[in-house]
């Protein structure tokens, strides 16, 4: 199916239309045979039959035409014979080019060697342009070689062009596969043939050699006359005698280091060394009884700069110089031990008398040793870190084993369950948390403040414990000597910063104020008046509803009396309702504690129609009074109850 775009429109998907009168899409044939041989020709209709509107012949075609005599005139052009054929498969049958060359490849994972060297020959088929590439076997190399790349045409770029041998030559970079090879030379029948086709060689270069292979070359061998020392002998002489010398180690230069004590015993039959820790009791130390083992120990090595380390590679003879012996060891003198310096400073009686009979050394006068003193170090002690209290934290820093802070028995004790409990509001931004209110609890016993907010129906906030008990510290305060909050600071009406939350200190108990004056001399007198200041209009409320009981208990029986005499006075006086006047009183006390002031108290009577002048009426006025000028109008009403 075909479909043809509409005149001046982009051939893109939308923009073509499908003619519906074709029925036909098979393609015309291109390849055709003549003579055994195949051969294109150009077509002439399109998909489906339709005309091309093209140049159908070649250029070699018009030419042809353009030479051609007519036949009539001049009859049939003679053809020249053909010359002979000969195929590429035969004309360059075993016609091989052949190439050196070497590639580098990186060799991450080794100390020994960071990249390698491996030399490979390139093969090209002239009889169909193919190539191989082969790398010669190297015995013991450990790596794959052989074949590298089977024999086929290698393309030399991404349109799939393949490599011709036009494109090779001396001296050249050729990259087959993401490798790239560096040709070096070529053979006699490559240089001949490259230079009959007119290409000029490079010249050729030398063949790179692996680093690491030549290095791993066995080397000349060397003889060593033998030593006429007769070890036999020696070991015959000497056996199970034994050097013992007495010897420091000297650490004290690195951290956590000390002086050592050790024993040194060097072994005449081998000219073997051991050297052996010395315990004792309750030293700190694991029971490890050697130190070095018993082996010869070497005193000058050929060539100290070794990148293998030392400590693991076995030494043999061929690389030390000298060894250690029994002139290496004497009392007063230091030696080093494997990069450990030991200080000689005794010897056994053994050993003094091999010195004398073999080198005629008489003087082992022992050397004392006296240990040096540790240096003090002082204790720093880390900044603070946030996690729990500061006393909790700092027991971290005086034992591995930190035990708690000891606390104060005889303060709690003292202070058992007493707690001074203060009414505190939120200071913020918001109105909704202006008028939330607070209980702040703090306990004398451990100096801990807590904070808990009482549950208000339907006001939208959960109440509960806001914060437990902890130390507060002071804003300001240093984090590794806090400054905490205590009683002294919580006047009413001061602002306390709780991490980060500020609360005023709105309202108090009694039991506040009545602990700090019999504590006076504990709290500044700041702090004590303002909570007298505050509770002194409370404690006056509080005297005068005293005075007022007290009044009426004892004119209880007088006031029951004359109320008993107005009753039965007013009784012609149907106007007076009790229950409206009851109504009326409450509704101008404001505060709701039954207490009236007088000129208040007398304007009302009289818009009720109460006749004040009466004398009982003025008797009962005078008995209900309660201080100078406050009437208590609840007695009053009972003498009008209905």
């Amino acid at each position: 199916m075909s479909s043809e775009p509409w005149p001046g429109l982009p051939f893109l998907p939308g923009y073509a239309f499908r003619d519906p009168m074709k029925t036909s899409f098979h393609r015309s044939q291109t390849l055709g045979y003549r003579k055994g041989y195949a051969f294109f020709r150009l077509p002439t209709v399109g998909i489906g039959g339709e005309r091309l509107y093209v140049n159908q012949l070649s250029q070699a075609e018009l030419d042809e035409l353009s030479n051609v005599r007519p036949t009539l005139t001049y009859g049939p052009a003679k053809e020249a014979p053909p010359s002979g054929f000969v195929p590429a498969h035969v004309a360059f049958d075993k016609k091989v080019l052949k190439f050196d060359a070497y590639f580098q490849e990186d060799v991450p994972l080794s100390a020994e060697e960071h990249y390698r060297i491996r030399q490979v020959h390139i093969y090209y088929f002239l009889e169909d342009d193919s190539m191989s590439v082969i790398e010669p076997v190297v015995p013991n190399s450990g790596l794959p070689q052989g074949k590298l790349v089977r024999r086929h045409r290698v393309p030399k770029n991404n349109h799939g062009d393949p490599y011709h041998w036009k494109d090779l030559n001396r001296g050249m970079n050729i990259t087959i596969y993401g490798r790239t090879y560096r040709i070096v030379d070529c053979d006699l029948f490559t240089q001949v043939f490259l230079e009959s086709q007119g290409i000029e060689l490079n010249p050729p270069e030398e063949m790179v050699f692996d680093p690491y292979t030549e290095l791993r070359r066995k080397p000349t061998r060397q003889f060593v006359t033998p030593s006429d020392f007769d070890q036999l002998k020696q070991f015959l002489t000497y056996d199970k005698q034994v050097l013992r010398f007495y010897a420091m180690w000297d650490d004290t230069h690195n951290m956590f280091g000390e002086n050592r004590p050790f024993i040194i015993h060097y072994y005449l039959a081998d000219d073997t060394v051991e050297v052996r820790e010395v315990h004792k009791q309750n030293d700190g130390r694991d029971p490890f009884p050697i130190l070095i083992g018993r082996r010869r120990l070497p005193k000058t090595l050929v060539d100290k700069k070794k990148t293998f380390p030392s400590c693991v590679l076995e030494i043999s003879d061929h690389e030390v110089l000298e060894w250690f012996t029994a002139k290496d060891f004497a009392v007063g003198k230091s030696t080093t031990l494997l990069g450990r310096t030991f200080f000689i400073y005794d010897c056994d009686e053994f050993t003094r008398n091999f010195y004398r009979d073999k080198f005629g050394i008489t003087d082992f006068q022992p050397v004392e040793v006296n240990k040096k003193p540790l240096e003090e170090v002082p204790q720093v002690i880390p900044p603070y870190n946030g996690f729990g209290f500061v006393e909790d934290s700092l027991q971290n820093c005086f034992s591995l084993f930190p035990k708690p802070p000891r606390k104060n028995i005889i303060k709690m004790l003292e202070n058992h369950l007493k707690v001074l409990r203060y009414q505190v509001s939120l200071e913020s931004p918001n109105p909704e948390d202006r008028e939330r209110r607070f209980i702040l609890s703090y306990f004398l016993s451990d100096d801990m403040i807590s904070i808990y907010e009482p549950q208000v129906r339907n006001s939208g906030i959960i109440g509960g414990k806001y914060l437990g008990k902890t130390r507060v510290a002071k804003p300001g305060s240093s984090v590794d000597n806090p400054t905490y909050y205590g009683p002294s600071d919580f006047t009413i009406g001061s602002t306390i910063e709780v991490f980060g939350h500020r609360f005023v200190i709105t309202d108090a108990d009694e039991h506040v104020l009545n602990y700090m004056e019999s504590n006076a001399e504990s709290f500044p007198a700041a702090t004590l008046q303002s909570l007298r200041d505050h509770f002194r209009p409370r404690q006056m409320a509080k005297k005068a509803a005293n005075s007022v009981s007290s009044t009426l208990e004892t004119g209880k029986q007088e006031l029951d009396e004359l109320i008993g005499q107005i009753r039965e006075e007013l009784k012609l006086h149907k106007s007076l309702d009790g229950k409206i006047m009851r109504e009326a009183f409450c509704q101008c006390d404001e505060d709701g504690c039954g207490i009236l002031d007088k000129a208040k108290f007398l304007a009302l009577c009289d818009s009720l129609g109460v006749p004040t002048n009466a004398s009982l009426v003025h008797k009962l006025i005078d008995l209900c009074s309660c201080g100078e000028d406050k009437i208590n109008y609840s007695d009053f009403l009972r003498a009008f109850a209905s």
